[in-house]
């Protein structure tokens, strides 16, 4: 990532397959004030955008193997300073927090944060030098039938903490398969994994652009000189 002191928003691409996934992961990242695009044409990325500006390119789970090795490859060469951020699961929320997760590291934050998830209690865990607003919010999979995938989200905390050691437990209705959580201290974002992707899941990404097993998608490539 580009650490030079500047004015710019953070610039994003998000190479993913899910339409509507896409779609959304734009507009959240944009409502947060980044200068984000998408696009599931994956043969076309360095023919429409121009990489050599990015800060940040995340590849969705079911990008070729492949494809996402050549992408790296590429736009490594031609931006050296780009991030590259792999996709947890097709939720727009959980991708745009894994971006904020990303570019928040490059900016001054709270002194003394200690941001972690205990998986034996299902709980958030945090230990704070001073005052500060933490949020935490759960996100989780209904629904794996590809092309569009759903989830659900919701609000664990969202307050004001004094300095000092807390520990936030996460709701039963969170599940214990394909559920993450976000926590924010303040500026400063963290994203962890409560249950993970189903195999049945991870094994529909296909390993080479030559593989056609899932269903065909519409084309999604957003330009940010629209917005």
């Amino acid at each position: 990532m580009n650490t030079t002191p500047t004015n710019e928003p953070d610039r994003i691409l998000v190479v993913g397959r899910s339409p509507s996934v896409l779609v959304a992961t734009v507009d959240i990242l944009r409502a947060k004030g980044y200068t984000a695009d998408a696009t599931n044409q994956f043969d076309h990325v360095l023919d429409d955008y121009d990489v050599t500006d990015l800060d940040v390119l995340v590849f969705g789970g079911m990008v070729p193997a492949d494809t996402k090795q050549y992408l790296r490859g590429e736009v490594s060469k031609r931006n050296p300073q780009v991030s590259f951020v792999q996709g947890l699961a097709g939720i727009a929320g959980l991708i745009a927090a894994q971006v904020e997760a990303v570019t928040s590291d490059e900016r001054p934050g709270p002194d003394g944060v200690e941001i972690g998830y205990a998986a034996v209690r299902r709980c958030a865990q945090l230990t704070l030098k001073e005052r500060a607003h933490v949020t935490v919010e759960a996100l989780w999979h209904t629904s794996f039938t590809p092309p569009e995938p759903k989830s659900t989200s919701m609000r664990v905390f969202d307050g004001n903490l004094e300095a000092g050691f807390h520990v936030i437990p996460l709701p039963g209705r969170v599940p214990f398969e394909a559920s993450f959580i976000t926590v924010a201290v303040d500026d400063l974002v963290r994203v962890f994994t409560v249950g993970a992707m189903p195999n049945a899941v991870t094994r529909m990404a296909p390993t080479s652009a030559n593989d056609k097993g899932l269903p065909e998608v519409g084309h999604v490539t957003t330009s940010s000189k629209d917005h």
